[in-house]
């Protein structure tokens, strides 16, 4: 087996993939909430992904990405034994797993769910309850259901539009749980911007310690470039070294939602009009 040979492709989506790479040394240190950072090749950008599952057996280390930009379409288009330049890690502090309790709901949003099901899962295997709410804007838009199904203690889906599940978001089957007396210990969240900030308001209500992951841009990877930076209770912090994970109810949202608001007049251009820098071309 090469060093960071793809050993698996899978398309869930038409736009979002799984792959297994091969890469021992980073699935026998890896732990839920931990991130790789990426290269296609030599001269591609440094993009950072969630650490979906490892297999230590296999050194195998799977990454689940949405077709969003120059690099992730350069990322699908390589095969099964095809090798990434760059695969490091694991970065980023794990996720605390056996200080959330007993009783735990992990709520994700999207493609959020990919970075929810391996926090659910090693919940799941140290022995605790857990409650995974995921939501969906529709039935189309479903992934990973059968993997979180066997991940956790009771799985309950959710579409905004109720052509699948429940009819609502995920705060809202949140809430309907909480007031039908299950007592979490934690909640995780983990997805938009929007939806983390609105789940840590209801469980700040009630008191409920969450836990929130956090996407920013990253660069380095290292702390060095700045770009990840987050406020946290009123100190800066950077997502790549200090989180991912962070205090939900101690997260500045609005500063962050703020700051990536402002790329939106870029990104609001038509995607058959946007010449990408790296790719010198359309990403259409």
């Amino acid at each position: 087996m090469k060093k960071y040979e793809i050993v698996l492709k899978k398309a869930l989506k038409p736009d979002i993939t799984m792959m297994e790479i091969y890469a021992p040394l980073i699935a026998k240190k890896a732990k839920a909430g931990q991130f790789i950072i990426f290269r296609v090749d030599a001269e591609g950008e440094r993009v950072p992904l969630t650490i979906a599952y490892t297999d230590k057996e296999k050194g195998s280390v799977a990454i689940i990405f949405q077709k969003v930009g120059a690099s992730t379409l350069a990322l699908d288009e390589l095969n099964e034994g095809d090798c990434l330049h760059d695969f490091v890690g694991p970065l980023g502090v794990p996720t605390e797993i056996e200080k959330m309790g007993k009783k735990v709901a992990v709520v994700g949003g999207g493609a959020g769910c990919a970075i929810a099901y391996p926090i659910a899962k090693a919940l799941h295997e140290a022995g605790a309850e857990v409650h995974t709410i995921a939501g969906f804007r529709n039935k189309d838009l479903i992934i990973l259901e059968e993997e979180m199904g066997k991940a956790c203690t009771e799985l309950h889906m959710c579409t905004d539009i109720g052509d699948y599940g429940f009819h609502g978001f995920g705060t809202d089957m949140l809430k309907k749980l909480i007031e039908e007396g299950h007592k979490f210990d934690h909640v995780v969240a983990i997805g938009p911007l929007m939806m983390m900030k609105f789940v840590c308001k209801l469980t700040k209500e009630y008191d409920i310690p969450t836990t929130i992951s956090m996407n920013p841009i990253m660069v380095d990877g290292t702390g060095m470039c700045g770009c990840c930076r987050v406020t946290v209770g009123g100190e800066t912090k950077f997502a790549c070294v200090d989180g991912p994970d962070f205090d939900g109810h101690l997260v500045d949202f609005d500063e962050v939602i703020a700051r990536n608001n402002s790329y939106k007049p870029f990104e609001a251009k038509k995607k058959e009009e946007h010449i990408c820098r790296l790719r010198g071309k359309t990403n259409a």
